[in-house]
């Protein structure tokens, strides 16, 4: 693929191959997958509990290293980076969100959220200013003292999400980020990560097998066993 083509993808994915285990007991979770992810756009990545989706998504993240294949984040190839490269493109250009939100029980919300700058040691007042903004983006700038057990489920991944911008990352990972919440819960996550990427400039990729969220994707990427097997816009 040329380079200006990748230079303009936020993500692009070349021929991924990825199995666990040997002989024939090896799971082949990912068997060849090609892929692009557009710059500024929320992509949602479709399939069944199986299909590859968690895989792809640490691939991506890098989290996981593939057995064959290519990856490009924000310009930059992932096979090029050592273990501190990627430790680097973790922290400052990738945010994650999980589906079972992982905050930090004895923490405020604010507290919480300001985690990822604490460990970039940013001063104070910045932290204390971006942390306010996040909080007031995803709707719970009256929450900021409470405790994640003190917060709904929803609430607890609005302030989860908000954690994941901290650090203005260019890519925002979340692999079923509502899988754990009711249906009317879910849909608001949904729509509060469409709104994220238009106001923090953001590109978003969100695993589900949600068919009522997809609606909200500028694109869609449907993964079966271990295939890209559909590619569309909405």
């Amino acid at each position: 693929m040329a380079v200006a083509e990748r230079s303009r993808a936020m993500v692009v994915v070349e021929d991924l191959h990825r199995s666990y285990g040997s002989d024939a007991g090896a799971v082949h979770a990912l068997r060849g997958v090609s892929c692009r992810v557009p710059r500024g756009e929320l992509v949602a990545l479709r399939g069944r509990s199986g299909s590859g989706k968690t895989t792809l998504l640490n691939l991506i993240g890098g989290l996981d290293t593939p057995d064959s294949g290519r990856i490009v984040v924000d310009g930059t190839p992932l096979d090029g980076l050592g273990e501190r490269g990627l430790l680097e493109m973790r922290r400052d250009r990738i945010g994650f969100v999980f589906q079972s939100f992982g905050l930090i029980p004895i923490l405020s919300a604010a507290e919480n959220v300001g985690v990822p700058l604490r460990l970039r040691k940013v001063a104070p007042r910045e932290r204390e200013e971006r942390v306010a903004l996040l909080l007031s983006l995803v709707g719970l700038a009256g929450h900021a003292a409470q405790r994640p057990g003190e917060l709904s489920g929803g609430q607890q991944q609005r302030v989860a999400i908000a954690r994941a911008l901290a650090n203005r990352p260019a890519l925002l990972i979340a692999d079923e980020p509502t899988g754990q919440l009711d249906a009317e819960t879910g849909m608001e996550v949904m729509e509060l990560l469409r709104a994220v990427v238009r106001s923090e400039g953001v590109t978003a990729l969100v695993a589900t097998h949600d068919p009522n969220l997809l609606g909200l994707a500028d694109r869609v990427l449907q993964l079966s066993d271990g295939l890209i097997t559909e590619e569309g816009e909405r």
